[in-house]
């Protein structure tokens, strides 16, 4: 997948998507047609949704009416699924295209398993994913804590009634504005970002500022007793304060800002860090 490419290409065969709701959606149709040797993916498609139907599958729970462009260039609804929906589909698919797609499925539901008795198993998985990306050991290290502090931080809000993802996404932004004087979403705009992780395109003092905001919060929120919503997001304030403030210091002691436009995007985290050394 590249950029904004409404098309991906698979076995020379084009898959149209589209991006919504903060996922891509691919056609079914087209994904049917990699994967069928028919030649007829609608047919068989429409025979697929029958069968899954007869199955007792709701096919309307994974699949959206979505417009893309057909061959004659115009918008149409057509049958989406995310990659969830996607995988979904091509396990009830008996082709043998099908076989190395359902294989990784086994391998990723046995890992899956492995690491929910071994959570161990998961963090070595997301430092080989991320070495992978091209991001230094040291910095790996700051982002796996700083994500086990996320986990405290969440654990906590919803051991206190935060349930919705317009409130997380509150809480959150109240720590970000009051740590580094931006939303969620207008620092992902400061530094050039769409779809991508914030925190993975942090440098090291803004990861540390990320994890003091939020270690605070959670023991703010520990210490208060807080239980109600605008308790919490007096907590998210004041956690980010406190980053805030030791983001000031170090900006004056250092005689310049600490929040960057620097992204990873076409430069990898490692072979940045060893330029500017």
């Amino acid at each position: 997948m590249e950029g904004e490419n409404k098309l991906i290409v698979f076995e020379n065969k084009k898959i149209r998507r589209t991006w919504y709701e903060g996922d891509w959606w691919f056609s079914v149709v087209d994904m049917v047609g990699v994967l069928d040797a028919s030649g007829r993916p609608r047919k068989y498609w429409a025979d697929l949704k029958k069968k899954l139907a007869e199955e007792g599958f709701e096919v309307s729970d994974i699949i959206g009416q979505l417009k893309l462009e057909a061959p004659d260039g115009k918008l149409r609804e057509t049958d989406c699924a995310n990659k969830e929906g996607i995988l979904r589909v091509i396990q009830s698919i008996p082709s043998k295209r099908a076989e190395p797609f359902k294989r990784w499925l086994a391998k990723v539901g046995s890992e899956r398993i492995n690491e929910i008795e071994n959570p161990e198993l998961a963090q070595e998985r997301m430092k080989v994913l991320y070495e992978e990306k091209g991001y230094s050991k040291s910095w790996i290290e700051k982002r796996l804590r700083g994500i086990a502090i996320r986990q405290d931080l969440t654990d906590e809000w919803k051991s206190r009634g935060v349930d919705k993802n317009m409130e997380f996404a509150i809480l959150t932004n109240e720590i970000s504005k009051a740590t580094f004087g931006k939303t969620i979403e207008e620092y992902k705009q400061f530094k050039s970002l769409r779809r991508e992780n914030l925190r993975d395109h942090m440098n090291d003092i803004e990861l540390v500022l990320t994890m003091l905001g939020e270690a605070t919060t959670t023991e703010f929120t520990k210490e208060r007793n807080s239980q109600i919503f605008p308790k919490l997001r007096q907590d998210a304030k004041d956690g980010g304060d406190v980053a805030g403030t030791t983001k000031r210091d170090i900006e004056k002691r250092l005689g310049k800002p600490i929040v960057s436009k620097e992204n990873f995007l076409e430069q990898p985290e490692k072979r940045r860090r060893l330029t500017e050394e």
